[in-house]
């Protein structure tokens, strides 16, 4: 091939562009990373912050980061399972409920009690601070952590008015994770453990009565179609359920320096804040479905309230105890986490 200058010209000016990245010419690399996830493509997690998230990744890198996305388990495997996918390298990132694999992270749970959140961004913000302080190198040491959120305010949806923790008596509700089943223990429910994409036709064969979830998921999965009944509370949420985007560690240090950078530039605290923020806001859209149907929103509080709050007490207490067991202070991660979300609303 004839090398004309304006063809050497070219050839030296992405030269010097590579250089000043970093990285010689010849040896940029370019990479394809997986994204795997449970959720369909078009839920709220995947549409408004994974995609998002991989957009600007790809779009920072100048395109020498692709990133291919799996939804709905596209990669195989059950839900419960994503975190040793990243782990493993089945794939190099994953979106996961921390819960799914019970007790395998317990310094998350102290997010997940019951009335812990008010709000998603304090808490998401109070999450990633916690995480690199205290679980980083120890729980999450086996992957590289790249996002750990909350979503908003956790609530119930059946086939029955809920007011009060007697009308609970004797439905199946699934729990979102090990801490949410103990509370519907303690109201007289029978937890029932399922990976969300299972709900909608656990509701419709009658295997539950109902589900734990937030809001902005429910439009993805179709609740207000399949129960009529849903109710939140004033104040503190009920529960969350705590994220991770999680990328193999072999992975992410493969990777060159100029190209670590574009992915921990666009993940850590902010990131959190960012996600966790954006599941809370899409939770006033998919709240209109249900009330353009037609369907029952009890909101929670006063005495009612009340009740609640003191049948999720005993968890604290059981809580603490299981931690101390496992030689973490349980007692200092609320009071850190507490502290911590009042200074961000602050």
């Amino acid at each position: 091939m004839r090398l004309t200058r304006k063809s050497f010209l070219n050839m030296a000016a992405a030269a010097a562009m590579a250089v000043s990245f970093g990285v010689p010419a010849a040896h940029a690399q370019e990479v394809t990373l997986s994204l795997h996830q449970f959720l369909p493509a078009q839920a709220n997690v995947p549409k408004l912050i994974l995609d998002v998230w991989a957009d600007n990744v790809e779009q920072a890198s100048e395109g020498r980061i692709k990133i291919d996305r799996y939804p709905s388990m596209q990669l195989g495997g059950k839900p419960p399972e994503l975190m040793d996918q990243a782990i493993d390298g089945v794939a190099d990132i994953v979106w996961t409920v921390v819960g799914y694999t019970p007790g395998r992270y317990p310094s998350t749970e102290v997010f997940e009690l019951p009335f812990m959140m008010t709000n998603a961004r304090a808490a998401s913000s109070a999450y990633w601070q916690m995480f690199e302080k205290h679980m980083k190198d120890t729980e999450f040491k086996d992957v590289h952590i790249l996002g750990a959120w909350v979503h908003g305010p956790g609530m119930i949806h059946a086939n029955k008015e809920v007011r009060t923790p007697a009308d609970m008596d004797g439905l199946k509700i699934r729990g979102g994770s090990r801490l949410v089943n103990s509370l519907l223990e303690k109201v007289g429910a029978s937890p029932v453990g399922m990976p969300v994409p299972a709900v909608p036709e656990g509701l419709s064969k009658g295997v539950i009565d109902g589900t734990t979830i937030p809001w902005e998921v429910t439009a993805a999965l179709k609740i207000p179609e399949l129960v009529g009944n849903h109710t939140e509370f004033e104040g503190n949420a009920l529960y969350v359920l705590t994220f991770v985007l999680a990328m193999n560690k072999d992975r992410y240090e493969s990777l060159p320096d100029d190209l670590k950078m574009v992915i921990d530039n666009n993940s850590g605290l902010e990131f959190s804040i960012f996600a966790g923020g954006t599941q809370a806001d899409a939770d006033g859209p998919a709240r209109q479905l249900a009330v353009d149907r037609g369907n029952t929103i009890v909101t929670v509080g006063g005495a009612d309230l009340e009740a609640w709050q003191a049948a999720a007490q005993p968890i604290y207490d059981e809580w603490i105890g299981e931690m101390k067991g496992k030689g973490i202070d349980g007692q200092a991660l609320i009071d850190e986490a507490r502290s911590l979300m009042e200074a961000y609303e602050g």
